[in-house]
């Protein structure tokens, strides 16, 4: 995984401020050259606005944001399996792909094309509709068990949520960038997507969080793993 690294962007897709080695402003500036950002940061800060005007703050929220924090993990674990690597839908004689699953196919073929690492712009606006439906939903049971104002609480769990999708979509583009780990926390999550990409795609499906694949069981010593054949191809129905 060096010199011409199938597995990150070529130099000149972010080009150094200054020259020298990469950094993370030079990502950053990258970031948002690309379509879907701006969405995000929208998005976001609805979910901030109206938070803040609904006001009723309490311990509550503390205790919404610390239970979105806990999920997050697993939840970005399931959506990896069951969404992005899911099996073509057959219907008759036919197979078709998810959109999700074409896309994150073609993001495996090219991993270090950077304009194929972030979620496109309808892709944002169809996750941002789903958590707030989800917030929406759960809030009446979450209300009943801790009480409080169910809408404030709400827009907790909105705003927190929204953050993780960014913090998610910032830390999946910066991992397919040139540039290169130098903390403990982001090496270790920068080592497990890359194990994903370059040995086994069943495995190491943890972007944010290493904590999923540790959990259920998909972080296994890789020295223990064979090679798979299809890591770049994800052939349908493997």
């Amino acid at each position: 995984m060096t010199g011409d690294d199938p597995l990150s962007a070529p130099a000149d897709a972010v080009p150094p401020r200054r020259g020298g080695p990469h950094t993370l402003g030079d990502c950053w500036r990258a970031f948002w050259r690309r379509p879907s950002p701006p969405f995000l940061l929208a998005g976001l800060a609805i979910a901030v606005a109206l938070r803040f005007a609904l006001g009723h703050w309490s311990w509550r929220d503390a205790l919404v944001a610390t239970g979105v924090v806990v999920v997050t993990p697993f939840v970005e674990w399931a959506i990896h399996v069951y969404l992005l690597h899911s099996r073509p839908v057959r219907l008759g004689a036919r197979r078709f792909d998810l959109p999700t699953t074409s896309e994150h196919r073609a993001h495996h073929l090219d991993p270090a094309k950077l304009d194929g690492v972030l979620i496109p712009v309808y892709g944002v606006l169809i996750f941002l509709a789903m958590i707030a439906a989800t917030t929406w939903v759960l809030s009446f049971p979450i209300h009943a068990v801790i009480g409080g104002d169910r809408l404030s609480g709400a827009a907790s769990g909105l705003l927190i949520s929204c953050a993780i999708l960014f913090a998610y979509e910032w830390a999946h583009f910066l991992i397919h960038t040139p540039y290169r780990p130098h903390r403990r926390y982001y090496r270790a999550l920068w080592r497990n997507h890359r194990l994903h990409h370059y040995k086994n795609e069943h495995y190491w499906f943890g972007v944010t969080s290493t904590l999923g694949d540790r959990v259920i069981g998909t972080a296994p010593d890789q020295s223990t793993v064979q090679r798979s054949p299809t890591a770049r191809s994800l052939q349908p129905g493997d």
